[in-house]
């Protein structure tokens, strides 16, 4: 296991391998997954956060703890209940009798990496107190703005939204998540992996046991998030990105489609993809390689095309074909 070292400044290189060691250090604890690690690489990169769906058992909690084991960042959980209250996320003024004042006491949301674990749990009035944080990475007590750490990260989960005791999330909370990412049943493989490394004594609620530790810090993150912001866009590209998020909006089957915010994203996804893989340059494949975790929940489908079946990501994939791709 590489360990952070936190005596230099790292180069760019430096930074490159570190994040691209996360993969591997995530590996030890999550079998498979692999786009689901990159798309929480990706959000570190673009000041991005990231809303995780899948059914109960897929290890999408394991996969966040397992992410921040492997970061040398400060972290958090919140299990979001019906009966969560805003003030039990962001914190609450507290009346001290000795000073006879209140004063703030912090919430789990001061952190590098929160984990908001079945968000969709709790009803919209505490979901929505997550949306300052997550835009503006703040949290306002009596008007006066508290900063919050950087990097911030959000990375929430929730169960599919048809199961009961859920609350589907607010249009204008899922626009702020950067990415909204599929977590699947593993394939055959990957679960015989998995129930071989569980016969072998392998403890999900011990990480180090497993191996896991830091491999990247704070340092890293901000060293490729400045080289991310040298990475060329040519005008052609620009203009993809420009025609896919405004192709969503005149699509037969969306009652609403991507925002500029959308657009906005998908081009930093792209940067950050491009940069990782090696390129100091995007390409039109970068884009299409996120374009559908970044844009497919900003669309707001027709109910009359939902009742046949239609889907966003069917939607993407379709608009991914039609829209013309520059030379």
């Amino acid at each position: 296991m590489t360990t952070v070292d936190t005596n230099h400044t790292p180069t760019v290189e430096d930074a490159q391998r570190a994040l691209l060691a996360l993969r591997a250090e995530i590996g030890k604890a999550v079998v498979g997954n692999d786009s689901a690690v990159m798309y929480l690489v990706l959000a570190l990169l673009c000041h991005g956060h990231v809303l995780l769906e899948g059914v109960p058992g897929v290890a999408k909690t394991l996969l966040v703890r397992s992410l921040a084991t492997a970061l040398d960042l400060e972290h958090a959980r919140i299990q979001f209940t019906p009966d969560l209250m805003p003030g039990d996320v962001t914190g609450s003024q507290i009346y001290d009798p000795h000073s006879a004042e209140f004063t703030f006491r912090r919430g789990p949301v001061f952190t590098n990496l929160l984990l908001a674990d079945e968000i969709n749990r709790t009803p919209p009035k505490t979901q929505s107190s997550l949306l300052e944080s997550m835009e503006e990475r703040q949290v306002s007590v009596d008007g006066i703005p508290q900063p919050l750490p950087d990097p911030f990260v959000v990375i929430a989960t929730q169960n599919p939204i048809e199961q009961e005791g859920t609350y589907p999330l607010p249009e204008a909370q899922l626009d702020r998540f950067l990415f909204k990412v599929d977590v699947q049943l593993p394939s055959r493989d990957d679960e015989f992996r998995i129930l071989q490394r569980h016969a072998a004594g392998f403890d999900p609620r011990d990480l180090g046991a497993a191996g896991l530790g830091p491999v990247a810090g704070a340092a890293h993150i901000a060293v490729a998030r400045r080289a991310i912001a040298h990475v060329t866009l040519s005008p052609e590209v620009l203009a993809y990105t420009v025609d896919l998020c405004r192709a969503t909006r005149t699509s037969p089957a969306v009652a609403h489609g991507a925002s500029t915010r959308g657009a906005t994203a998908l081009m930093a996804a792209s940067r950050a993809y491009a940069w990782l893989n090696g390129r100091g340059y995007v390409t039109p494949d970068d884009v299409k390689a996120v374009a559908v975790a970044v844009l497919r929940h900003r669309l707001q489908l027709r109910p009359e095309h939902e009742v046949e079946g239609v889907t966003a990501e069917g939607v993407m994939a379709a608009l991914l074909m039609s829209v013309p791709v520059p030379v």
